[in-house]
């Protein structure tokens, strides 16, 4: 796959147009921050949860096109699933961009996610394509807001 493919329309779509940009504030919302300290990259997901649905989220960051689009197909997917389904589709997003054979429904459940797949034939790039999906893994399992990058170490 060539670089002009990875970079395909819906990637550039994505990070000029992001779906769900913007922060969340008041009582119940949780902040992660990661920066990928090998590109500089850096994302803030807010996450308001209602019970066990993600009834809110939004991202603020800065990076290349490939960690802002992926920020933003996260968000815009994971708003409104329960915990489970929104682990469920990180842990596909995962296997995604590693290369790893995912079903048909599974990659019908990714949406437009499924446009970072040509990523895994970029190993740096990966960094940058998990970097959201690594705090919604946070926000998930810690349930509060946490700082730290993707290796564990802490943003600056």
């Amino acid at each position: 796959m060539s670089l002009e493919n990875l970079y395909r329309e819906i990637i550039v779509d994505h990070y000029k147009h992001p779906r769900k940009r913007g922060t969340l504030e008041g009582s119940g919302v949780l902040a992660v921050e990661l920066k990928n300290p090998s590109c500089g990259d850096r994302i803030t997901l807010y996450v308001r949860r209602e019970d066990d649905r993600l009834a809110a989220v939004r991202f603020v960051g800065e990076g290349c096109m490939i960690s802002m689009s992926s920020a933003s197909m996260m968000s815009a997917l994971v708003e409104g699933k329960t915990a489970d389904e929104a682990e469920a589709l990180a842990r596909a997003f995962f296997r995604l961009v590693q290369g790893k054979p995912l079903d048909r429904a599974t990659e019908e459940a990714l949406g437009d996610a499924v446009a970072l797949q040509g990523v895994h034939q970029f190993p740096v790039r990966i960094k940058c394509a998990t970097l959201a999906w690594k705090a919604l893994e946070l926000a998930l399992a810690e349930g509060g807001a946490a700082a730290g990058s993707p290796d564990g170490t802490p943003a600056p």
